[in-house]
């Protein structure tokens, strides 16, 4: 952290342009410089762009710290004297308070009374957090029946599929046999004439005895 040299009762603040939390809890380090002779202090944390929001406040004058809040937030201040520092720690924020804040720092004693210049603040911007939902027993039961009812209906139509096809297969095969029942030939050489399953004659000569 850089800061220039300051005239006498004259304080600066550093703090982080951006906070992003998605676990609702947030905080907040606002670093000081102070070249005067105050020895009590006076820090808060202010929300939007008109300052309009006191979230919370801490004053303090050596070892005694005094602290406010804001009933509409859970805040708590801590302060570093010796490296200059206060950090407002924010927790269970939800995504309305997404919002920028900026730091105070005041010299409330001795005379005579000054404050920080105003910084560039800090947007705290808070995101839901992802829920992974668990579904409830009637869900499941419901999914169970759903599985259960598509299973049977894929087995029925299978088992449908397997019997026609095997029953056309069969058709087939009958078929074949009926057709492969015209008789075969006699080996040796083809005969032209020769007729199959014609019925052989009996020629029977009548002659004419003379007496």
């Amino acid at each position: 952290m850089f800061f220039p040299i300051l005239p006498e009762n004259k304080i600066l603040v550093e703090q982080p342009p951006r906070i992003i939390t998605v676990n609702e809890n947030a905080t907040l380090a606002c670093k000081y410089v102070y070249n005067g002779t105050g020895n009590e202090f006076r820090a808060s944390l202010n929300k939007g762009t008109d300052r309009a929001v006191e979230v919370c406040s801490v004053s303090w004058n050596g070892s005694f710290h005094n602290h406010h809040s804001n009933k509409e937030f859970n805040c708590l201040v801590a302060v570093d004297s010796h490296k200059k520092q206060v950090n407002f720690d924010l927790w269970k924020l939800n995504t309305e308070q997404t919002d920028i804040y900026f730091c105070k720092i005041e010299v409330m004693f001795p005379p005579p009374y000054i404050y920080n210049d105003k910084s560039n603040g800090t947007v705290i911007h808070v995101k839901v957090p992802c829920q992974v939902q668990i579904p409830s027993a009637t869900s499941f039961l419901a999914l169970v029946v759903t599985l259960g009812f598509l299973g049977f209906y894929s087995v029925l139509i299978t088992a449908a599929f397997v019997i026609c096809w095997w029953k056309n297969k069969r058709n087939r095969i009958l078929t074949s046999d009926y057709m492969n029942m015209t008789p075969r030939l006699p080996p040796g050489p083809k005969n032209k004439h020769y007729q199959p399953y014609a019925p052989t004659r009996i020629h029977t000569e009548y002659r004419s005895w003379e007496p």
